[in-house]
């Protein structure tokens, strides 16, 4: 009986010679073999790697993009240079982002057009104080982030504009969907108030990292009366009534949270050019004596930080 041979594993200098040689015939398979024994290589194994398939196809270079960023070494930069400056192909700006100088990133920082490049670029630019931050291209939860994130002042009445605005660009967004805090399911009688919007919930977050306590404290007092007016609506009494599956409870209850919410909102805030359904609502809804769910000792607050890393 022939005993059975075993297969060995083929030397990884081996395979990277065959993978780089295109005549060989086993470029296939020594790609697969590469990919899979990568990250237990050596490090100068992994060098080669890299630097091989950075000279290869599209998907081998975007593979090898991937793979730059835990295996990061400068003396990439000049063939990553090379490539993101013939094309902006996938994830190479992000490793571009992520490692070239801040010179390099100023000087060609209109040349970065995804929708959250001048994000991630404002991260490593701002922690020169120098520098002028571009509000107009940052989101205002971005803005914050930079803010905190390279330890720059704001000041109280800039940070209330900031959260109101948040607020309102919550209420008048396009579409029926609400993205909320993953505090806002707490069952049919849960009142869901203008805190647990998931941008709100993240403005308040960056503004407590930043000590901004009268600000935060004073919106949380806000956000009460509008969850009061919420609790003591018509609206969320039906919802509180109805027979809908969960995830139409928690739309329906988004809506009226957003509608009370803009109501409550200072005039400032508004425009001309919104309308809710049904606006006019009873004053009673807003008494100070009216019930409120829950205490506020109680309410659920504390955010998730939106990752600030970049997404590899």
């Amino acid at each position: 009986m022939k005993s059975k041979e075993r297969k060995r594993n083929t030397p990884i200098a081996t395979l990277i010679k065959n993978y780089i040689n295109k005549k060989s015939g086993k470029v296939p398979e020594s790609r697969k073999e590469i990919q899979r024994r990568f990250d237990h290589l050596d490090w100068k194994d992994q060098k080669k790697i890299m630097q091989a398939f950075l000279e290869s196809g599209k998907a081998d270079r975007l593979w090898a993009y991937t793979k730059l960023f835990d295996n990061w070494d400068k003396s990439f930069e000049p063939r990553i240079k090379e490539l993101w400056e013939q094309s902006h192909e996938g994830i190479i700006s992000w490793v571009v982002i992520h490692y070239f100088p801040t010179k390099f990133l100023s000087q060609n920082i209109d040349k970065f057009t995804d929708d959250r490049d001048y994000y991630f670029i404002c991260l490593r630019l701002a922690e020169d104080k120098s520098y002028i931050i571009d509000r107009s291209k940052l989101s205002i939860t971005d803005y914050l982030s930079v803010l905190y994130h390279t330890d720059r002042p704001l000041s109280d009445y800039e940070a209330r504009d900031l959260l109101y605005k948040t607020v309102r660009d919550v209420c008048t967004e396009d579409g029926d969907y609400t993205q909320l805090s993953r505090y806002a399911y707490g069952g049919k009688g849960f009142v869901i108030g203008p805190i647990l919007f998931q941008d709100v919930n993240l403005a308040v977050y960056y503004l407590r990292k930043m000590d901004l306590t009268d600000v935060v404290h004073q919106f949380e007092i806000w956000n009460e009366g509008v969850q009061r007016a919420v609790f003591n609506s018509p609206e969320f009494k039906k919802i509180v009534n109805a027979d809908m599956i969960e995830y139409e409870i928690e739309e329906a209850k988004a809506k009226v949270a957003k509608k009370y919410a803009y109501l409550a909102l200072d005039d400032k805030y508004k425009t001309e050019f919104f309308c809710i359904d049904n606006v006019q609502t009873s004053h009673e809804c807003f008494e100070e004596n009216a019930i409120l769910p829950l205490e506020s000792s109680e309410l659920p607050f504390e955010p998730e930080e939106k990752d600030s890393n970049l997404p590899f």
